[in-house]
């Protein structure tokens, strides 16, 4: 008489009683759970640490970070990249008169002269698809009138209505309908 062994059962890997596993101690910052993210994508471009593309406005000022973005940076055999900044030409000559500046303090930010060179890159508001510079929209327009006969003969109908409230409901459906809009 042989006996079959009855197959063990399978312990899961973790317990109900054992403590959730800890990255750290206490809170980590947004940077942090994030660095191991962007760090692919910024390499790809050329910049060694993402940190040039997320704290750009710091980095350069409020005033520089408006009108120019970083897009790539370039290395060369010889000691120091090329950093690629996309600007509007409007915005080219006030950049290229800070050239020195930003230079200097995207090498403070490395620690090291690590870029030897600005180059400045214009484009139109619907230029590249990637590194767009954020441009401000224009005002919005405001609407023209609708056509004065067709408004008239809406109100018309309107206030044959007997309630105010579904005839002001109406009268602003009318406007609404009847204004010509860009699509």
């Amino acid at each position: 008489m042989t006996t079959r062994k009855q197959p063990m059962p399978r312990k899961s890997k973790i317990s109900p009683a054992d403590p959730p596993m800890r990255r750290k101690r206490g809170f980590e910052t947004a940077g942090a759970l994030l660095s191991a993210t962007l760090k692919a994508p910024a390499e790809q471009r050329g910049f060694g640490e993402a940190k040039l593309l997320t704290h750009w406005p710091e980095i350069v000022g409020s005033e520089i970070a408006a009108i120019a973005r970083p897009v790539r940076i370039s290395w060369s055999r010889g000691f120091g990249g090329t950093l690629v900044l996309l600007t509007t030409g409007g915005h080219a000559p006030v950049l290229e008169m800070q050239k020195e500046r930003i230079l200097a303090q995207v090498n403070a930010t490395y620690g090291y002269r690590a870029i030897a060179h600005v180059h400045i890159t214009q484009t139109a508001p619907t230029g590249f698809a990637d590194g767009q510079v954020a441009f401000r929209p224009a005002p919005p327009k405001a609407p023209p009138p609708p056509d004065p006969v067709t408004l008239s003969r809406a109100m018309a109908t309107v206030d044959q209505v007997a309630d105010d409230g579904l005839k002001q409901a109406l009268a602003r459906l009318a406007r609404n309908v009847l204004t010509p809009r860009d699509r």
